[in-house]
């Protein structure tokens, strides 16, 4: 018995201390977790620009797609802007009372102020798009989306809404740095600098450059975070609302609203369309699928086919429903998910097709079977050099 009496105590002794240090290795392991992706998140938001290249091609599709409708509706911009409004000048400043909104087009009921505003929201859409002065231009265009937004606010449509949001926040991005005026023009102060040695500055400016670089960075990638979130919460919240609809769930949401005047730029398409009501219930049911999946399929590989199906469905909206504004709005804010690598390589794919297009062209005699080879220069040969890097597969030019 007393031989039975000894381990007891030794075990009871020993239970208590293997929790807590179980648990105190948890707790260690989590904190490291959490640390550790902490510093993910800040490397992230601090260390370099993300998506350098879909800002810019952000930039250059709400550029052109606003420059397009000022343009569009030129014939009519004194019944949707202008002095001889139905929603007249006065009636706008009393709705601005109300909801806090503003806008230049209100700072004078003259004509020639108009005239004067419309053709700088033209010019104000095409540099935005060529980014020249990028960021002057991007705050001068967002105050001209908003202007012109506010003073219709009555006529205005998802797509109006969506390009408002974008051409305010991408005020916050470097959307000027990758196919822009500005980049070609730093590129060509980089190449006459050379070899020249950088100025020496003072710890103080150092300290101020480097600052403000960071700043300008974190800036830069919360813009584009802020996009990417906007865009996940428009296809989210339009999937949910579809998901509580009848029509939707019935497959025959499609068939009413191509029989809809309202919407049929071309009837007889829309007729041809609505003759096959099996292909039509499967669009509505891919369409609620992609749109409430579309915020969890971004991290995988499984965004591209998807991508792919939504620039589909986006240009059938366009087509059959007579909504290119809305359309080209969500195509271009579509490209915010594709990685810097997919736009980077799109120019060397240019330029190897227009390269091999050139050689046709030039020597249209050569026979089928002969190698096509470059010309090629003596070492001693000014300008050899050059061809022979223009030549070399592969060579992208900075």
């Amino acid at each position: 018995m007393g031989s039975e009496q000894i381990p007891q105590p030794l075990s009871t002794a020993a239970m208590p201390h293997r929790p807590a240090a179980q648990g105190t290795s948890v707790a260690g392991t989590a904190h490291r977790w959490l640390l550790d992706r902490i510093g993910d998140l800040w490397a992230l938001l601090t260390e370099r620009p993300i998506s350098l290249y879909a800002a810019s091609v952000l930039r250059i599709g709400y550029g052109l797609l606003y420059l397009v409708f000022l343009l569009r509706e030129f014939p009519h911009r004194d019944e949707i802007w202008g002095p001889g409004s139905p929603w007249t000048p006065a009636l706008a400043q009393q709705l601005f009372d109300q909801t806090g909104w503003n806008s230049i087009l209100l700072l004078s009921d003259s004509r020639a102020y108009f005239e004067l505003c419309y053709v700088t929201a033209v010019v104000t859409a095409a540099l935005f798009m060529l980014g020249w002065r990028t960021r002057a231009m991007s705050v001068l265009f967002a105050v001209v989306v908003t202007s012109f937004h506010a003073r219709s606010i009555f006529m205005t449509d998802g797509g109006d809404n969506l390009i408002l949001l974008m051409a305010l926040y991408l005020v916050l991005t470097a959307c000027g740095r990758r196919w822009s005026l500005d980049a070609r023009r730093n590129r060509l102060k980089t190449a006459r600098e050379g070899d020249t040695p950088a100025p020496v500055r003072s710890l103080a400016a150092q300290q101020l450059r480097d600052a403000r670089s960071t700043l300008t960075t974190v800036v830069h990638n919360c813009g584009i975070l802020v996009i990417a979130a906007q865009v996940c919460f428009l296809y989210g919240s339009a999937g949910l609302y579809k998901i509580q609809g009848q029509t939707w769930g019935g497959g025959t949401a499609l068939h009413y609203a191509l029989n809809l005047e309202l919407f049929q730029p071309w009837p007889a398409l829309s007729h041809l369309v609505d003759e096959y009501p099996m292909v039509i219930a499967i669009a509505g049911y891919v369409t609620v699928l992609l749109q409430v999946a579309f915020p969890f399929v971004l991290f995988g590989r499984l965004k591209y086919p998807v991508l792919t199906v939504l620039l589909g469905m986006h240009i059938g909206i366009a087509v059959l429903l007579g909504l290119p504004l809305f359309s080209g709005a969500m195509i271009i804010a579509d490209a915010v998910f594709l990685p810097d690598r997919f736009y980077a390589f799109l120019p060397r794919l240019w330029r190897g097709a227009a390269r091999r297009t050139g050689m046709r062209r030039a020597e249209p005699g050569r026979a089928a079977g002969s190698p096509s080879v470059p010309p090629q220069g003596r070492l001693g040969e000014p300008g050899s050099k050059h061809r022979a890097t223009a030549a070399a597969p592969g060579h992208e030019r900075h």
